[in-house]
């Protein structure tokens, strides 16, 4: 499963990415205005720091509109991901970019049958949101089991980039059933290093170390 990571802080992607478990980065227009800085500069700069796809997301919500901000975000570099919503006009642009070879993330997906729209119009990568879907009642993660096995069936080619992840259980059962990709804040992507008996070992370790009186 490849890991991205959801956010436009440069130093957190840097830092993550010098663990060599980096694949790509995701962002929205929320993650570029908590960044503080130009949405052209820091995606140039985001993608100058990983070689994997960084998806960069279109504001406007008509057809004409998205093509033209599209046009804009995949001068910036190669590894663009236009960034689309699942709406009509967000599947239009979808459909457009990948017949010309662009990469595109349909994004806010909460229900398998727009998943399998959005396969249909060609999408690189589709995200569903299974946090905000556990927050309002749904089954997150048992509507990843239901696009994969849809998927499956057909042979899309279309990754499931798990998205609004929100803890280490989520990263789990994204792996068990079978995700394509799965982006997570920072936080979170740190915090799959943690486990309290990997520290009690550390510091065990460390204290046996000591009493030899030994250095390296």
């Amino acid at each position: 499963m490849k890991f991205f990571v959801d956010t436009a802080d440069t130093a957190e992607i840097a830092d993550l990415a010098a663990t060599g478990l980096l694949d790509g980065v995701t962002t929205n227009p929320s993650l570029i205005a908590k960044s503080g800085r130009d949405f052209m500069e820091v995606t140039r700069e985001i993608c100058g720091l990983v070689h994997g796809p960084v998806s960069a997301e279109v504001i406007s919500l008509d057809h004409e509109g998205m093509m033209r901000e599209a046009e804009k975000l995949r001068k910036i570099a190669d590894n663009v991901c236009i960034k689309v919503p699942l709406t009509i006009d967000g599947l239009k642009t979808c459909k457009k970019l990948s017949g010309d070879g662009t990469m595109v993330n349909v994004t806010l997906c909460f229900s398998a049958n727009q998943a399998l729209l959005a396969a249909k119009a060609g999408a690189t990568f589709i995200s569903p949101f299974v946090g905000r879907h556990d927050d309002n009642g749904f089954d997150g993660m048992g509507l990843i089991s239901d696009i994969r096995l849809i998927y499956d069936n057909y042979s899309f080619e279309t990754e499931i980039l798990v998205a609004s992840v929100r803890h280490g259980i989520h990263v789990l059962e994204s792996a068990k059933i079978g995700a394509d990709v799965m982006t997570a804040p920072p936080a979170v992507i740190k915090g799959l290093f943690k486990h309290v008996l990997t520290d009690k070992g550390i510091e065990g370790f460390l204290a046996d170390w000591a009493k030899t009186g030994q250095t390296l």
